[in-house]
């Protein structure tokens, strides 16, 4: 189903002259102005830093209602799919644009399961980074090289090699992230195995080691597949739009995904977490929050409250809610209630939820909040966080580059800009500059 043409239209009256845009609606959420052929009748672009109220491309995948609290998945509220299904039931969903049956589930596990191992040259590859580097460095790198050992599955004009590329990385950007880990801590790398399950898999491949024996834990590995649930898409954030930017010049998907993974490194897109957990570091003990409660409050004090409120959601993040449950169930399974920071989250959220000030402003604890606690308190460290976070953006990454590949209206990204460089100047010789 496409946008449709309502039977609204916009006037643009600039200097007399008026020019008429067709509305458009889609199956819900707000009515967009058509202003395509606004250059061609007007002679002007317009004018949004950030793209915040421009949309850039007709998608099926993803709906976020702010003011609601919502978050749909193809139509299905994300609560739903977190408390009832899986990742790779998600995955699916996301790639499919349907929910699998008994059959197309065992079908699309036991692909993406045995997809996962990487080429064995790529352990050569990781040798090449310093003991020191960063993860999402090795992330970036590695994902972009998987055009180089994968080559049979990078044209983009073939359906079926699409497909193979999308099964690939969904199967294979866990591996690379575990190893990036591995790395990282100077441990030798663990391979996957294919009884278990995709988060299970993942666990064990970050934090098993040859000289004994790791199991799984239920708790955890269900918490990390939520984290992965809530994570896999967000409708056009910065990571998503650089994917279907770069996809929109026919580039290879390796290439993509490897630059949605370099935009979500930055601090304001995917850092949050792990600046959430910062602000509690910061804060120190549950007898300092009082203190630092008063600084956020104090209009001349630049002390920010975060892993709070949402620039999306204007009410309760759904994803929260879920991961709020999950976050408390990983701390009673590993019996952190010691640790001190842990306790200043939980002190911090419970006055937050309850102080009239955080209320009216609608400063609830976000998904951010909560998965920082929790992926601490399973073990990783903060520089892991947003690795985390790529191996579950990875699966919406690939379904909407897909879905732009096969749109009849896709063109390459090209924004405007308004030019307030000089005007045009002549070249003046070296020996006569002054």
């Amino acid at each position: 189903m496409d946008a449709k043409n309502t039977t609204k239209s916009a006037t643009l009256t600039v200097g007399g002259n008026s020019f008429e845009f067709p509305v458009l609606s889609g199956t819900i959420g707000p009515e967009v102005v058509d202003i395509s052929k606004l250059y061609a009748q007007a002679g002007m672009f317009t004018y949004d830093p950030g793209f915040t109220s421009t949309g850039s491309c007709q998608s099926k995948i993803t709906y976020i209602d702010g003011d609601q609290g919502m978050l749909l998945y193809r139509g299905y509220p994300i609560e739903q799919l977190a408390e009832q299904g899986d990742f790779l039931e998600t995955c699916y969903l996301l790639l499919y644009g349907e929910l699998p049956t008994k059959a197309q589930k065992e079908d699309f596990d036991y692909r993406i399961t045995h997809h996962t191992m990487v080429h064995e040259q790529m352990t050569r590859f990781f040798q090449a980074f310093r003991r020191d580097a960063h993860p999402m460095a090795v992330m970036v790198a590695s994902v972009g090289a998987l055009a180089a050992f994968y080559h049979d599955s990078t044209d983009v004009n073939d359906p079926t090699q699409r497909m193979i590329a999308s099964m690939r990385m969904i199967a294979k950007v866990p591996t690379l992230a575990a190893m990036a880990y591995k790395y990282s801590v100077g441990q030798p790398f663990v391979y996957p195995l294919n009884h278990l399950d995709y988060a299970s898999n993942f666990l064990r491949m970050c934090f098993a080691v040859p000289c004994e024996e790791y199991k799984v834990s239920p708790v955890l590995a269900d918490a990390l597949d939520k984290i992965f649930i809530l994570h896999a898409d967000h409708e056009q954030n910065a990571s998503t739009s650089t994917v279907r930017i770069a996809g929109s010049s026919g580039a290879n998907p390796f290439a993509c995904i490897a630059a949605g993974i370099a935009c979500l490194w930055g601090p304001a897109h995917g850092g949050a977490n792990e600046a959430a957990l910062k602000m509690l570091a910061e804060i120190g003990t549950v007898d300092k929050i009082p203190e630092f409660i008063a600084k956020v409050k104090d209009k001349n004090s630049s002390v920010r409250l975060m892993g709070f409120g949402h620039r999306v959601y204007k009410n309760y993040d759904p994803r929260a809610k879920i991961l709020q449950k999950t976050c408390h169930a990983v701390l009673n399974e590993l019996g952190h209630g010691d640790d001190p920071l842990l306790k200043v989250a939980i002190e911090l959220e419970k006055i937050a939820l309850n102080d009239e000030y955080f209320i009216e402003r609608k400063l609830y604890p976000n998904v951010d909040f909560y998965s920082g606690i929790t992926l601490k308190a399973m073990g990783f460290p903060t520089s892991m966080f947003t690795v985390l976070f790529a191996v579950a953006r990875t699966v919406g990454w690939i379904s909407q580059w897909r879905e732009m590949l096969e749109d009849p209206q896709q063109k390459i990204g090209r924004p405007r800009q308004l030019y307030t460089g000089a005007t045009q100047r002549e070249y003046v010789p070296l020996a006569s500059r002054k």
